[in-house]
């Protein structure tokens, strides 16, 4: 697909993965809308990478419908590619998981991210093509101790496009599936402060990347899933 002047909704794009991606499909042309629940962060990044800002906390499922609408109003109407890459994770051991842990990490991860979609998919089902990306994690492919709300949520992510990538091909459709490991990112941090750069572990960027080449091939073949680890972890 041509990213010059294509319209793209990027949640989660406050930071992390989701600024670095908004700022690459900016610096091609594109014209990037960028959510996020924290609005004076979110306007700062917006402004910094040339982005527009729409504060909208995923996680509140009434207000999808008219955050939807807001977006597409926003973009002319007019949507390309939808990058569900807000999340969220606990990280417990089993036996100490509560209800509330699974409402809330469901809620954003799983639940969030299908109503959104699903609000968005007649704009691409009109125009027969369009671009949707889940970033899922190699924890929608293994669990590991304490990942029991977190894996179970992206594994149920994975499930999900495979679904939405039998269901869309025939609309020229491209549904893809991105599992990071582990990235320096603000994930998981209470503060919400970005973590510096590690050796061991991948940056922003290189998920950033990967996920512009799956938009930017052209339109007769798609990525179903890509799983992009540090080269040396150790």
């Amino acid at each position: 697909m041509e990213v010059k002047n294509a319209a793209v909704i990027i949640t989660g794009g406050s930071s992390g993965i989701g600024k670095e991606t908004a700022k690459l499909f900016v610096e091609r042309g594109a014209n990037v809308l960028i959510t996020g629940r924290n609005e004076e962060k979110l306007k700062k990044a917006a402004d910094e990478i040339g982005a527009i800002p729409l504060a909208f906390d995923i996680s509140d499922l009434k207000s999808i419908p008219a955050k939807a609408k807001e977006a597409l109003d926003l973009l002319g109407g007019k949507l390309d590619v939808l990058l569900n890459n807000a999340g969220i994770g606990v990280f417990p051991f089993l036996g100490e998981i509560t209800e509330e842990d699974l409402i809330q990490v469901y809620t954003t991860n799983v639940f969030g991210l299908t109503l959104l979609t699903q609000e968005l998919l007649p704009v691409f089902k009109k125009q027969q093509a369009g671009n949707i990306i889940n970033i899922g994690s190699t924890a929608s492919m293994k669990g590991f101790a304490r990942g029991t709300v977190y894996a179970a949520s992206k594994f149920a992510v994975r499930g999900m496009t495979q679904s939405w990538q039998a269901e869309l091909r025939k609309d020229n459709i491209r549904v893809s599936l991105v599992n990071p490991s582990e990235v320096t990112t603000a994930f998981a941090n209470e503060e919400r402060k970005e973590r510096e750069e590690e050796n061991n572990k991948l940056g922003s960027e290189d998920i950033a990347h990967t996920i512009l080449s799956i938009v930017e091939m052209r339109d007769k073949g798609f990525v179903p899933e890509i799983t992009v680890w540090a080269t040396n972890p150790f």
